[in-house]
């Protein structure tokens, strides 16, 4: 691990924290120390995660993030990473999610699962992933940097908690059970205009592969996936900018409709 040690993570998760409360992005953690890596980049999520849990915040699933290749190219990175879903970031289907509730929001359309069993890596199978699995959902997600103009290497966006802002998920929850989410295609726009379509196996190739990459992951630091968890399994095309009074909808295959207005 690169940086200089646990200190220097606390402090670093403090900048971010004031950066996500006053909503004032902060320059690059990596332009202060360029040798920064994944390993430092989750630790300094821990951090940052334990002082929101203080102040009340509730882990409800995970988000996997540039699981697609768009995604890597548009941030110029090459693997994915994860982060918290918490409570306090889930909207409801058709309602509104304040632009002026983050810095620089982006929107991205995923495919979310809902987890009917628990999942603990590592060795998850993808046939594991895949018998776990409850329910698949429609889903808009908000990402949202608390790093000046998206200057992100990996080590920021992954200390930033993979960059989550919030989280709409669609009204009709499907068994996975007889659908294929690789061949689930999306139709997604801005004011009721065409911005780009994409289909699921965009993320990893099939959806499924990115719970199993999860719980091996986050298993690796001794956490599981857990019943009722939900799961976004990354954008199946490059986010699109969020500007006030903007209203995006995503149309899913089998799925239905999940919208929002900002």
């Amino acid at each position: 691990m690169s940086g200089r040690g646990s200190r220097d993570h606390r402090e670093r998760a403090q900048a971010l924290y004031k950066a996500r409360a006053t909503r004032t992005p902060i320059a690059p953690l990596t332009d202060d120390d360029p040798s920064l890596g994944l390993a430092d980049g989750y630790a300094i999520q821990r951090e940052l995660v334990a002082m929101l849990a203080d102040d009340g915040e509730r882990i409800v699933g995970y988000k996997a993030g540039l699981t697609s290749e768009p995604m890597r190219r548009q941030f110029g990175v090459d693997t994915p990473d994860y982060g918290p879903v918490f409570a306090s970031t889930l909207y409801r289907d058709g309602g509104r999610v304040p632009r002026e509730d983050f810095i620089a929001p982006k929107v991205e359309a995923e495919i979310v699962f809902r987890l009917g069993s628990r999942l603990a890596g590592p060795g998850v199978t993808v046939e594991a992933a895949r018998a776990a699995v409850a329910d698949v959902m429609a889903g808009l997600e908000v990402v949202d940097s608390r790093i000046e103009d998206w200057r992100i290497r990996l080590a920021d966006t992954v200390a930033d908690l993979a960059s989550n802002g919030a989280v709409v998920l669609g009204g009709r929850a499907v068994p996975l059970r007889g659908v294929d989410p690789r061949l689930i295609g999306m139709v997604f726009s801005r004011n009721g205009e065409l911005v780009v379509t994409g289909a699921g196996a965009a993320a990893f190739g099939d959806p499924v592969e990115v719970v199993a990459w999860l719980a091996n992951t986050l298993g690796a630091h001794g956490v599981a996936l857990e019943p009722g968890h939900l799961i976004m399994t990354g954008a199946l095309h490059a986010a699109v900018t969020v500007e006030h009074g903007d209203t995006f909808t995503a149309e899913f295959d089998h799925l239905g409709s999940v919208t929002f207005q900002a």
